[in-house]
């Protein structure tokens, strides 16, 4: 693997931010060529056209139902046709509403023309609303959880004539480590995979496993259960007390495990709102992203650069919520 130690990435981002997109492009094409990759087609780290927010529609919670189960869900849907879907996961104790507000996602998301799915965990299937990543029975294709999550997303999307080009899955802790289990066992459903503060795929089958695991002493081995790569990205802080910073590295190396070919990290030291962090970017030999991997300094077991009206949010450091988005949009960019 070859390492870049430079901010080349960060200055792409920002002149893209700036609007010079030209620019941007030249310093990804110089950048790559400096370290004998080919640069083909439109580079995949261009940032999205920021336009204003739109008010979208957002309606009470309804209810989705299959063999698998049923759940709850908010669909808020942004103003003409979706140009995506993004299905958030909420973390323990939280709601779909809270989770919403905790990290302002919707007005983010509408902004790019994208549509919001947040489902709520029943304090039925579990008492502290957590999504049961840890349970054998919830980490299968066509079982449990996965299936009635992917069940609901797959009928968002037919309904809204979204690709699954253009679908996303994130999640924060319990939400993120339900989010790689979607991510392993329906990867023909999502194009990319956002987790922040969450835990690798197979890592727990029980309660107590669960628990070792988020203490960074697991005793199962984390596995990877699909041969498909999805780009994921992932925001850790290193002073996360409730799930250790080794499990945002794990997955990472899962994704990276599998994927086949030469790959070039960039790696980004910088600091934003009060807090340094390490962006660490790993691109496959066409220059595709494979991985972003964002440790945090300072930062604890919550959501990056959220609003504090939410639970388990940190006004300080990257806005997890905004990287995100434009880590899945520029997906969408280059696949087209």
């Amino acid at each position: 693997m070859l390492n870049m130690n430079a901010g080349a990435l960060r200055q792409v981002m920002d002149k893209a931010r700036a609007g010079n997109l030209m620019d941007a492009t030249a310093l990804i094409q110089e950048t790559l060529g400096q370290h004998g990759l080919a640069s083909t087609g439109t580079p995949n780290v261009a940032m999205p056209n920021l336009r204003q927010p739109q008010s979208g529609t957002r309606s009470d919670r309804e209810t989705y139902r299959c063999a698998a189960g049923s759940r709850e869900y908010l669909l808020h849907l942004p103003n003409g046709k979706a140009q995506g879907l993004l299905l958030m996961l909420h973390g323990c104790t939280q709601t779909p509403e809270d989770f919403a507000v905790g990290t302002h996602i919707v007005p983010a998301a509408h902004a790019l023309g994208i549509a919001v799915l947040l489902p709520a965990q029943s304090r039925g299937d579990n008492a502290q609303s957590c999504w049961n990543w840890f349970s054998g029975a919830d980490q299968r294709r066509g079982k449990g959880e996965p299936e009635i999550l992917a069940g609901l997303t797959a009928q968002i999307a037919q309904q809204h004539a979204i690709a699954a080009e253009q679908t996303y899955v994130a999640g924060l802790s319990a939400g993120g480590a339900m989010a790689v289990i979607l991510g392993e066992t329906y990867p023909d459903r999502f194009a990319g995979v956002g987790v922040h503060s969450g835990l690798p795929y197979g890592c727990a089958r029980s309660v107590n496993e669960a628990f070792a695991a988020m203490g960074g002493k697991a005793t199962r081995q984390s596995r990877t259960h699909s041969d498909k790569t999805l780009p994921t990205i992932v925001f850790h802080g290193n002073n996360d007390a409730t799930v250790k910073p080794s499990n945002g590295a794990q997955i990472i190396g899962d994704t990276l495990d599998r994927a086949a070919g030469a790959q070039t990290q960039i790696i980004t030291e910088e600091h934003t709102n009060g807090r340094s962090f390490i962006q660490t970017t790993t691109l496959d030999a066409q220059g595709g992203t494979l991985t972003e991997y964002w440790q945090i300094n300072g930062l604890g077991h919550a959501w990056s650069g959220g609003n504090a009206k939410g639970s388990h949010t940190d006004p300080k450091g990257p806005d997890a919520s905004a990287e995100m988005l434009r880590f899945f949009t520029s997906l969408h960019q280059k696949a087209v």
